[in-house]
C-alpha cells in the first residue's frame, strides 16, 4: 500500500470500567486479555502504526502490550470521556498515514478479517469513511480518512454518528452479523463471552 494509503490503528484503552467493577481490559477472553487481543489483531490486520490510547491503570494495561509491535500513548484527560482518547489518538497518527481505524478494546467478536476488509475497501475507493454496520447500528471499527481527522477530534462524546451522517453520501458501509457488535460492560456479559470462547477453543482473531 502506498504511503498516502497507509492506515494507522487507534485502539481505545483508557476507560475505567465502572460498570464491570474491575478493569475489563485485563480480563481474559480466549487465552489473552481484551486489550492485548485488540492490539494484536490490529497489527495482524496490517495497521501501521498501532496506537493504543491508555488512561486508567495505564501501567497495567501497557504491561500487557510490551511485547507487541505498538506505540502506546497516554491520555491525561481520559476521565473526561472517550472522545478525548479519540482526539489523543488522532493527534499521534504519523503524517505518512492517509487514514486511521478507530477500534474499541472491549469488542471481542471483532476479528482480523473485519479490520482487513475496511482497509481493502479504503484501498479500492476514494472514500474518506468506511463504516462497520451491524443490522441498523453503525459502530467501530470505523475507518476515517485524514481529511476527517480534525472533525472527529473536535466532536463531542457520543457524537461519532453525526460525522457518519454528515458524510453518508461518501461513505462505504460494510455489513457484519449483529452478534459481532457485543461489547463487555457488566460481569454477566463477561461470563457469557468467556464461556463462549472457552467452548470454541479459539482466540477472537481466529473466529470465522
Amino acid at each position: 500500500m502506498s504511503e498516502e494509503r497507509r492506515v494507522a490503528g487507534i485502539v481505545l484503552a483508557a476507560g475505567s470500567s465502572t460498570r464491570m467493577g474491575r478493569n475489563k481490559l485485563l480480563l481474559d477472553v480466549g487465552g489473552e486479555t481484551l486489550v492485548r487481543r485488540a492490539v494484536r489483531l490490529a497489527g495482524e490486520a496490517g495497521l501501521d502504526p498501532v496506537i493504543p490510547v491508555t488512561g486508567h491503570a495505564r501501567r497495567a494495561v501497557e504491561r500487557e502490550l510490551q511485547d507487541l509491535d505498538c506505540t502506546p500513548i497516554f491520555n491525561p484527560d481520559h476521565e473526561a470521556g472517550i472522545q478525548t482518547s479519540v482526539a489523543c489518538g488522532v493527534a499521534a497518527v504519523p503524517a505518512a498515514c492517509g487514514a486511521a481505524i478507530v477500534m474499541l478494546s472491549d469488542m471481542p467478536f471483532v476479528t482480523t478479517r473485519m479490520v482487513r476488509t475496511l482497509v481493502e475497501r479504503y484501498a479500492e475507493t476514494e472514500t474518506p469513511l468506511v463504516v462497520s454496520r451491524y443490522g441498523e447500528v453503525n459502530a467501530p471499527p470505523i475507518l476515517y480518512g485524514r481529511g476527517l481527522f480534525g472533525e472527529i477530534s473536535r466532536m463531542r462524546a457520543g457524537c461519532g454518528r453525526e460525522v457518519v451522517r454528515r458524510h453518508h453520501g461518501r461513505a462505504v458501509t460494510v455489513d457484519w452479523p449483529t452478534d459481532r457488535l457485543r461489547d463487555l460492560d457488566r460481569p454477566d456479559e463477561y461470563e457469557a463471552v468467556r464461556r463462549e470462547f472457552a467452548a470454541v477453543g479459539s482466540r477472537s482473531g481466529d473466529l470465522p
